[in-house]
């Protein structure tokens, strides 16, 4: 009997449903569709159930609004959190087994809508442990940039992109190269996303005063080696990573911003100075994810004149005016019918060598840095793209949405 079937089941047995099995169904099948986040939505009539695959959000069931509240109820008791309370969004988090897989630990949120309280569930995978740099999608140059950078005793490794587009699975990557028992390594984040043996991990807590700043001082009594801050978000933050790094600790941490170059000018709008910067920064990875093309349904295709024209005049985009044949999914039962199955990063790595320091202290703008960067051998985000599509890891529609959107 297939996870589908047990949902359908339980839906089928309309007065006699058992809440319980129904939600754990629910969890077990968005497992196997390799789903990263379950939205359950109320509306006027009914409760939808959406799953995030492969980053785009898909409907799956329309459950009954009579058991809308008891799905809720249920899922709050699983994260310890208060059934009374319907007012305020509540965040938690529980264990839960899937059978032949073992436990996945779930992140909730649930928060007060129109038409009664909604849950998100972020399902957190365990798969980051087993990733390697080359898996996540970076060349053999890239790599080789990024491990060159934090072989150095001291400086910051930063790295880029909007929310969802894989940030903290890079970092998490990045730690694991450097966990070894001859250092200490703490990370304070909100929140911790995977557990990691041999890592210190602290947890933000507002209602406790712990924030990214205040966590970042106390980490630096606990005599460590390196540091992960899971997000530069306030000049304070900012001004005691940069610190922290000037006093001989290597500190990994993400920003919000559209690409590498830009970086660096938002560290200046944080406060820091430019020669603080071009003292502390070893490396910036810009990235976002694509989802790369099912293997079950993957067939050749024409490029047509439309998409070379389309792309004409982009970064690398000559990589492709040169390809006559590229691939696409047709869609299939593996794939759902996406043509799509699983994601891959696509990179920029920026090091801050000699010429980027001089356009720093010069206080270029982003764009004046990414073009020195780009003469220099750097590889943007875009053309690594055309580079996927070109080798038949991902469409040239997909590359173009991501970096679009």
């Amino acid at each position: 009997m297939t996870k589908k079937s047990r949902v359908a089941e339980e839906l089928a047995k309309e007065g006699n449903i058992s809440i319980i099995n129904l939600v754990d169904a629910i969890v077990e099948e968005a497992y196997t569709l390799k789903s990263s986040d379950i939205h359950i939505d109320p509306t006027a009539k009914s409760v939808t159930v959406r799953m995030r695959i492969d980053g785009v959000l898909q409907d799956i069931y329309t459950l009954p609004k009579e058991i809308q509240s008891e799905i809720v109820t249920r899922i709050k008791v699983l994260a310890g959190l208060r059934t009374d309370e319907h007012q305020t969004p509540q965040d938690g988090r529980f264990r839960t087994d899937v059978p032949d897989v073992g436990p996945i630990d779930i992140r909730v949120a649930i928060a007060p809508t129109h038409y009664g309280e909604n849950a998100v569930l972020r399902l957190l995978s365990e798969n980051s442990e087993k990733f390697t740099l080359e898996m996540l999608g970076f060349d053999d140059k890239d790599a080789k940039r990024i491990r060159e950078a934090i072989k150095k005793p001291y400086g910051m490794i930063l790295v880029t992109g909007p929310t969802g587009s894989g940030k903290t699975t890079t970092l998490y990557t990045v730690l694991k190269d450097l966990n070894t028992k001859e250092v200490a390594i703490i990370t304070i984040e909100d929140p911790i996303e995977y557990a990691i043996d041999g890592i210190n991990q602290m947890q933000v807590n507002s209602r406790t005063g712990m924030t990214f700043a205040n966590g970042l001082r106390s980490m630096l009594r606990q005599d460590p080696d390196i540091i992960m801050v899971g997000e530069i978000r306030d000049s304070e933050t900012s001004g005691l990573a940069v610190n922290t790094a000037l006093t001989g600790h290597l500190v990994l941490s993400t920003l919000h911003t559209s690409d590498a170059a830009t970086t660096l000018p938002r560290l200046i709008d944080l406060g820091v100075e430019p020669y603080l910067i071009t003292a502390t920064v070893n490396v910036v990875i810009g990235q976002r994810l694509v989802r790369t093309i099912c293997n079950s349904c993957k067939t050749k295709k024409q490029l047509t004149d439309l998409e070379k024209e389309s792309i004409q005049g982009m970064e690398g985009a000559d990589v492709l005016q040169h390809t006559h044949e590229v691939y696409h999914g047709t869609g299939c039962d593996e794939c759902t019918g996406s043509g799509y199955k699983g994601r891959m990063g696509i990179y920029e790595v920026m090091p801050i060598d000699e010429p980027i320091r001089e356009a720093m202290l010069r206080r270029c703008s982003s764009t004046e840095m990414r073009k020195i960067a780009i003469q220099n051998g750097m590889k943007s985000m875009i053309k690594d793209g055309f580079n996927k599509v070109a080798s038949g890891k991902t469409t040239l529609e997909e590359v173009l949405r991501v970096i679009h959107e």
